[in-house]
């Protein structure tokens, strides 16, 4: 185990790790404070080594270690690797390629929904992973020896995990099913954020136009103050507060401060000036440039497909040793019960052969649920 503080160092220890065709790869960093995340430590490990990076050490600079995450030659393998890759983006305008996310492997093998790494550590290797230093501050120098072990543990245990994991996707013949996913990962437009799209990240659901306009004005300009403070959105703004200015859209100081859910005062400071101006410009859009509002499914017959669909896939899921989660959403199915064309992941590829059919047959009469000896199973309906 060694703590690489120089750039010297770091070259060489990426030399010696790009010559093997599998590493495994995580990263500690903190964005408690921050809008972009500050990289802390990296760890890699390769069959025969485990390094840890101090990316903070004074002078390093993290050219080699980017270059080998764009080495085409090594998998880089992570575990829920999504913020892991989001960083190296950020820093290097690089998405690591070709990776493994075990995460997604996991629950393509049946480990059920997003399992967590030491879970999934146990569970594949009987080992259970210290968790003392998860929350530490790794931000905090010199690292101790418990982080250093700590760090190094996860890439270790990771290759166990990544063996295990591998070789059962083979067997069951769902690699692909795992490359399929790591195309979405690896691809620069999943992290290609632009602040006009912020209101795509917000839970609240708008049902006029006028309110979907105010939305994404304000959900942008709260996006890019974040960005040019390198503060965390809800230190702007709470979601509460965007989503109640979407609804009301008060256009004077005065209707701003009317709100309950936004801070006392605010609508005195410049941001109070800020938010009127995004709400009028919201006002002032032509609706015909916005996004198409979902339709309302209020009516009870769609609601019970939803409910019928929720139960095919479920009793898919178990049968197939798959996490429900991967195969279809709430999103999807309430869709697929809206259309039978609907553009979801849940009727292309692997996942139309393993429930998109069936799905379609369950709504056209075709396929019915019944109980067997305990269990739901589908059964073919005459014609």
């Amino acid at each position: 185990m060694d703590l690489i503080t120089t750039t010297a160092d770091l070259a060489a220890a990426c030399s010696r790790l790009a010559k093997h065709p599998v590493i495994t790869v995580d990263t500690e960093f903190l964005r408690e404070t921050t809008y972009y995340p500050l990289l802390c430590v990296v760890q890699m490990a390769s069959a025969e080594e485990a390094i840890v990076i101090d990316t903070l050490a004074e002078g390093i600079e993290l050219k080699p270690f980017f270059e080998l995450m764009g080495n085409e030659g090594v998998l880089k393998v992570f575990h829920a690797a999504r913020q892991d890759i989001e960083i190296i983006w950020h820093q290097a305008g690089i998405i690591p390629h070709p990776v493994f996310d075990t995460q997604v492997a996991a629950m393509v093998l049946g480990y059920g929904d997003s399992i967590a790494y030491d879970a999934l550590v146990e569970k594949v290797t009987g080992h259970r992973p210290d968790k003392t230093h998860r929350f530490t501050d790794w931000s905090r120098r010199p690292l101790t020896k418990e982080q250093m072990h700590y760090a190094v543990s996860d890439v270790t245990h990771l290759r166990d995990v990544f063996a295990a994991l591998d070789a059962d996707l083979k067997k069951r013949r769902r690699s692909e099913w795992v490359s399929i996913e790591m195309e979405v990962l690896t691809s620069p437009k999943t992290y290609d954020f632009h602040p006009e799209r912020a209101w795509e990240r917000l839970k609240t659901r708008v049902r006029k136009p006028k309110d979907l306009a105010v939305l994404m004005e304000v959900a942008a300009w709260r996006e890019q103050e974040a960005q040019s403070r390198d503060v965390p959105r809800g230190r702007v703004l709470r979601d509460e507060a965007v989503s109640d200015i979407a609804t009301h859209a008060p256009n004077t100081i005065e209707k701003l401060a009317n709100l309950r859910s936004v801070p006392k005062g605010f609508e005195k400071s410049k941001w109070g000036a800020d938010i009127v101006a995004a709400v009028e410009r919201g006002l002032a859009r032509d609706h015909a440039t916005l996004p198409k509002l979902e339709k309302p499914r209020n009516n009870n017959n769609g609601a019970a497909i939803v409910e019928l669909l929720k139960v095919l896939l479920r009793m898919t899921a178990e049968r197939h040793a798959v996490a429900s989660k991967v195969i279809a959403t709430v999103d999807d199915l309430e869709e697929i019960a809206a259309d039978d064309e609907a553009d979801v992941p849940a009727l292309r590829g692997w996942r139309r052969e393993l429930f998109g059919e069936a799905a379609l047959k369950l709504k056209r009469g075709e396929l019915a649920l019944a109980v067997e000896k305990g269990r739901v199973i589908g059964v073919q309906r005459a014609e």
